[in-house]
């Protein structure tokens, strides 16, 4: 298993699912852990890797990885 760097989280869900209305554009996306929890504490807006600004309300593992944020995580580490 890769490692990830100090305070990341990484949602990797690889089923397929059957959404309901609206829910085919939403993704889990790659946002540092420690911001993660204050957003989720205090309802403040955080920042994903592929710049799509969101308060986070939903479970992230009910959605597949936003293919963005996944290209630009994978090319801050390489071989990972």
């Amino acid at each position: 298993m890769s490692e990830l760097a100090p305070g990341s989280q990484t949602v990797i869900d690889e089923r397929t699912e059957q959404f309901e209305d609206g829910d085919h554009e939403r993704f889990s996306h790659y946002v540092p852990k420690d911001k993660l929890m204050k957003a989720m504490v205090t309802g403040t807006p955080v920042v994903a890797l592929c710049g799509k600004v969101w308060v986070p309300t939903k479970n992230p593992d009910k959605y597949p990885v936003c293919p963005e944020c996944k290209e630009i995580w994978q090319s801050l580490n390489p071989g990972k």
